[in-house]
């Protein structure tokens, strides 16, 4: 191969990109348009919808139960808190009174 061929592959890849390009483009936003509009039109069965309902009515019964054992373990350990203050200002203030 001489300097005269490698001279022509330039060019040849030039218009192949061009060429590449001008037919690429189209073809790839076509079939982009077509992949979306399959998205959009996509409809479920009536048995999934149903069981995508249930779900979320479960989920939905799920979060409220642990909203409520979680407000029992704050108020239980608020009690706990109180509980443990109440014990020590007792102690604090005869501690203070056997004092010098």
């Amino acid at each position: 191969m001489g300097p005269e061929m490698i001279g022509l592959f330039v060019p040849l890849g030039g218009m192949a990109m061009i060429v590449a390009l001008v037919i690429g483009r189209p073809a790839v936003k076509a079939w982009a348009k077509k992949v979306e509009n399959e998205s959009r039109h996509a409809s479920l069965p009536p048995e999934v919808a149903t069981r995508l309902e249930r779900m979320e009515q479960s989920i939905d019964a799920i979060a409220v139960e642990i909203e409520r054992i979680s407000e029992g373990q704050r108020f239980t350990t608020k009690l706990l808190a109180d509980r443990e203050n109440s014990r020590a200002l007792p102690g604090s203030s005869s501690a203070k009174e056997s004092g010098p």
